[in-house]
């Protein structure tokens, strides 16, 4: 008797930060409404956050066709009425298939992709989120130009001769280009495994 193929991919990242995130998601994501995840990756994050936080409705978004079916297979074991069908994405597009967002997520994807990646996430959420909307971004950053430990020097340094575009990201350049959108810092929160989830607000004015 044959099996149907199983689509899901696994991330053994995704795995051991989901719980350290979802304390910060609960926290800071409203009460109701459409949170947007740019680079869902596998597709795991979102089926995890939406099973805990089923008064919000995840969006799930990739420009990877293979992770854009492992996304939507984790949506159909998950059964969740709250997680949407995969959307393809690029954050580097001027123009998102979407109009409107509550909240931002965006997970382990500005260091493993060009600036221009990050400057398109923050030029997207300015055009999605309502004035206080929450941008939350996870992953490893420098901070005031150095790094906070010799692991993510290490890091740093292997993806920078994986791609010489990617590479950890200083927190304060990331401040500065969201404060030109029209988006402030309101909190960075230091994670295991020397990570920050770092929670940023668009203007209310």
């Amino acid at each position: 008797m044959s099996r149907m193929s199983d689509a899901r991919r696994y991330s053994p990242s995704a795995a051991r930060n989901r719980e350290p995130i979802l304390e910060v998601l609960a926290r800071v994501l409203p009460a109701s409404g459409l949170v947007l995840e740019v680079a869902s990756g596998s597709g795991e994050h979102a089926a995890f956050f939406g099973a805990r936080l089923p008064h919000l409705i995840f969006q799930p978004t990739e420009p990877d066709a293979r992770n854009r079916a492992s996304i939507a297979a984790w949506r159909d074991h998950a059964a969740l009425d709250n997680l949407r069908p995969p959307l393809a994405l690029d954050a580097t597009e001027e123009r998102w298939p979407i109009a409107h967002a509550d909240a931002v997520l965006c997970i382990n994807m500005i260091h493993i992709a060009p600036w221009d990646a990050c400057l398109g996430l923050l030029a997207g959420a300015a055009s999605v989120l309502p004035a206080a909307g929450a941008l939350v971004l996870y992953g490893p950053f420098r901070r005031g130009g150095r790094h906070t430990s010799p692991s993510n020097e290490a890091f740093d340094a292997s993806l920078r001769a994986q791609d010489p575009a990617w590479g950890v990201r200083d927190l304060d350049d990331v401040v500065a280009a969201a404060a030109r959108r029209g988006i402030a810092l309101d909190d960075a929160v230091d994670m295991p495994s020397n990570n920050l989830t770092v929670v940023l607000r668009r203007a209310t004015g």
